[in-house]
């Protein structure tokens, strides 16, 4: 029972932190100049990615029988590493929205590294957020990479 628990709020909050991201990549698209095409797609991306991580975390979440979260706020330990980087993900200029995009991918990293650090998953859950955490390692490089070629 406890296993149940912990892995369901270990999902929980990863479900959190992707719908977090995906409205964080939404605003920074509204904040994105018409100029700004390239990073617009990229972004739709990676909130589509997010979305495609959501579902997979949510059905791990059911088969387990319990609710999935669906809101952007919990009191989970992992998603409370998270609350502070939601405002951050607007700006008004490329540079800007780079920076504050690369800090909230790096707090995903370090989301993912926290639920992977719990003792009690189940091999299979461990693998998912282990491949959904490698996956967004790279979309992390990416805002990176994009934020070092604009210094």
């Amino acid at each position: 029972m406890k296993t149940t628990t912990v892995t369901t709020e270990v999902l929980n909050d990863l479900v959190q932190i992707n719908n977090d991201r995906i409205e964080g990549y939404e605003k920074a698209r509204q904040e994105l100049k018409d100029g700004d095409q390239d990073l617009k797609s990229l972004f739709l991306n990676m909130i589509e990615e997010s979305q495609k991580y959501k579902l997979a975390l949510a059905t791990e979440v059911s088969a387990l029988g319990e609710d999935i979260e669906t809101g952007t706020t919990t009191s989970g330990k992992i998603y409370r590493g998270w609350m502070d980087v939601k405002a951050l993900f607007t700006g008004h200029d490329r540079q800007t929205v780079l920076n504050n995009c690369e800090f909230g991918e790096d707090a995903a990293q370090n989301a993912y590294k926290m639920a992977l650090e719990e003792e009690d998953l189940p091999s299979n859950i461990r693998s998912l957020i282990s491949d959904q955490k490698a996956a967004l390692r790279q979309s992390h490089d990416e805002i990176k990479r994009l934020r070092d070629s604009q210094a």
